[in-house]
């Protein structure tokens, strides 16, 4: 078979390749990279069945939408497509790329322009990080003439404006990923350091080198690339990044002094052949290790304000324009601009070979027999629902409501298997690894697929490693005491916590879930101390609570309802936006003087990746049905919870926007976890 999808071929920075609209390519991520795959051509080093030059810098295809985080709009994912091997890799990021979006997305109609200048704000969903592109529109139109120059390329352009806003730390969650400026990896100086892509940095002068060797030269010294190869995946490793051998971060960079105080000479990896230039977010990150004391690359003291940095580069250099804020130790990068240029080379209708849509993984409408038959004998066994969660707490509950139904309509039996544990990465991990045939699901939530991917390093993936199935529903948090406890309100509250002799506890269902998170939050917000009681589930930790054992909890309403109705708890405020129809008389905890403690905890059922799309939308169609039952509704909402519907897309866009929306919960608060994947 074979496929005609619209395509728009641009040079963007010093990068060249296609730009797609999402809709234009074919659903699921399976049959998207596949098409890209075609697009480019990759089965070949050369390239020449498809749109590619034979390099990593001509092997980049960036992927366009309206943006479903707030603030934000424009979605941009960019996709490394391999060279010669039949690979798409979404982890990195490509600030040249980066440049055609803003211009790409008023042409096709996203975005309206302005007459004389048009800024755009974009989400790039690789890093979670956002960037504001200004473009030339004059007549509210894009132009692409200009006189603005950028080494590496021919000619002059109409300049488009990059303003790197929160780069810093947006992959692992940290500028310096591995907890120090400075690594010792076998025997040399390294800084790893994550600033809008993740870099391993190593001084030229260490490895017998100048820092101004062409890239040819380097690229033709063997031991040279398999010493820097040895080095990036120990730094991948201790970068929280696991094994980097199939992937393109880190990129290594060898640094060098520069030809003034204010410029530092890179040459960048990509990451086993020494680009001819130099990527964008590679130069934000130089930069970003020259302007900060401590590093292997750091220069002169520099002050807060902002400075003009130069990274001199093989064919030129990039500026690079740096805002510093802080002293000494606790000076910090804030945002970087720099100037790049895009061009539209031609615009038309894309034909992909037919060869890189194999039977055994078929563009969605086009499934092989054998496929069929596996989709029309689904489910052949017993169903199991991995909850991440103890048994008796909110998850649990929801999960054995769910199944009653579930399980005959699907004519399988469908078991309920409690994994607990290391704050749900142990059901995570085993889901992730588990068959993708659909037998196998999980009953994932805000903490599995929210808040610990951006507050630690994890061994799964949440959007990568899962197939989504769809919502569950919604459950507010409260602050809940005992009924014992002398407080009737969150004042009161406060005033108890200040003046106890020693600080009070929490109750916690885990590190990293709502109740941990919401608890921590609050002590920042009202300025109080509190220990941390972990348990391994809201259960247990609800249980002692009402008990009297710990002083307060923020669980869901779902968990928290029982022992309301009985009266062993007192419910203070809502940590939502709004009061309650089950607790009218609640206030939420912004009305009681505490703000930025909004959590609203989510529920919804995965697959493992790559669970063929016919059968995810069969347990969708599954699931949805049951969630419509007037008697799984209403039990629901007895309980606490709200059912919320959505299709597989719909909750693969929650999860982009919940992971950007706890990486900033993250960054404002500093909050980190102290568990960590090996």
């Amino acid at each position: 078979m074979s496929l005609s999808i619209p395509c728009v071929l641009m040079r963007a920075g010093t990068s060249r390749g296609p730009f797609f609209l999402r809709d234009w390519l074919p659903e699921g991520d399976e049959a998207r990279d596949q098409a890209l795959i075609g697009a480019i051509g990759a089965s070949d080093p050369l390239q020449l069945d498809g749109l590619g030059g034979g390099s990593t810098l001509n092997s980049k295809v960036a992927i366009v939408s309206r943006s479903s985080v707030p603030g934000c709009d424009l979605d941009y994912l960019f996709a490394q497509v391999g060279v010669g091997h039949r690979s798409v890799d979404t982890r990195p990021n490509c600030g040249n790329m980066l440049s055609g979006v803003a211009p790409f997305a008023i042409e096709q109609g996203l975005i309206s322009a302005q007459d004389g200048t048009t800024t755009v704000r974009i989400h790039n969903v690789n890093t979670g990080s956002q960037i504001e592109a200004t473009v030339r529109t004059p007549g509210g139109k894009v132009s692409y003439d200009g006189d603005a120059r950028i080494d590496g390329v021919a000619g002059t352009a109409a300049p488009i404006l990059l303003n790197f806003l929160d780069a810093w730390g947006a992959v692992t969650g940290q500028v310096f990923p591995t907890g120090q400026r400075i690594d010792l990896i076998d025997g040399l100086e390294v800084t790893c350091i994550d600033a809008a892509m993740p870099l391993m940095v190593l001084r030229a002068i260490d490895l017998g080198l100048t820092g101004r060797e062409r890239p040819a030269e380097l690229d033709a010294n063997k031991a040279l690339l398999e010493r820097i190869e040895a080095l990036r995946l120990e730094a991948g490793r201790r970068m929280g990044l696991g094994d980097v051998t199939n992937s393109v971060v880190p990129k290594p960079v060898l640094i060098s002094a520069g030809d003034t105080l204010d410029s530092i000479t890179s040459r960048y990896f990509t990451p086993h052949k020494c680009h001819a230039s130099h990527a964008v977010t590679g130069a934000i990150g130089v930069a970003t290790a020259f302007a900060l004391p401590g590093t292997v690359a750091s220069g002169i003291a520099r002050k807060a304000g902002r400075h003009a940095l130069v990274v001199l580069h093989p064919a030129g250099q990039i500026d690079v324009a740096v805002d510093i804020e802080g002293e000494g130790e606790t000076i910090e990068v804030k945002s970087a601009a720099l100037v790049r240029t895009a061009r539209k080379i031609m615009q038309g209708m894309l034909h992909l070979p037919g060869y890189v849509f194999p039977p055994a993984a078929p563009v969605p409408g086009s499934a092989s027999p054998a496929a069929s038959s596996a989709v029309r004998n689904f489910p052949q066994h017993e169903l199991h629902i991995i909850v991440p969660t103890s048994a008796g707490g909110g998850n649990d509950t929801m999960a054995r409501t769910l199944t009653r139904k579930l399980g005959p309509l699907l004519g399988q039996p469908l078991v309920v298997d409690n994994r607990a544990g290391a704050n749900g990465s142990i059901a995570a991990e085993y889901v992730a690894a588990a068959e993708p045939d659909g037998h196998t699901l999980m009953f994932g939530y805000i903490a599995t697929h929210g808040i610990n991917p951006a507050m630690q390093k994890l061994r799964y993936d949440p959007v990568a490693d899962f197939s989504p199935v769809g919502l569950i529903g919604y459950s507010p948090t409260l602050l809940v005491v005992p009924a014992a406890l002398p407080v009737d309100d969150v004042a009161s509250l406060v005033r108890l916590l200040r003046d106890a002799p020693s600080p009070m506890a929490y109750a916690s269902a885990g590190e990293g879930t709502v109740p941990h998170l919401a608890a921590e939050l609050f002590q920042l917000q009202t300025g109080t101390r509190l220990t941390r009681a972990d348990f391994s589930g809201a259960g247990p930790a609800i249980a002692d609570v009402a008990n009297g054992l710990v002083q307060l909890m923020f669980p869901s309403l779902f968990t928290a309802l029982p022992y309301l109705r009985s009266k062993r708890l007192k419910a203070l405020a809502v940590a939502g936006t709004e009061r309650l129809a089950a607790c009218p008389d609640v206030p939420t905890l912004s009305e009681a003087g505490v703000p930025g403690v909004a959590m609203t905890q989510w529920y919804a059922l995965f697959a493992p990746a790559k669970t063929p799309h016919s059968v995810t939308r069969q347990l969708n169609t599954a699931l949805n049905t049951v969630l419509r039952d007037p008697e799984v509704a209403a039990r629901m909402q007895a309980e606490g919870a709200q059912v919320q519907t959505s299709t597989p897309g719909e909750l693969h866009d929650l999860l982009l926007a919940e992971g950007e929306r706890w990486q900033d919960v993250v960054r404002q608060t500093g909050l980190r976890l102290n568990m960590a994947a090996d």
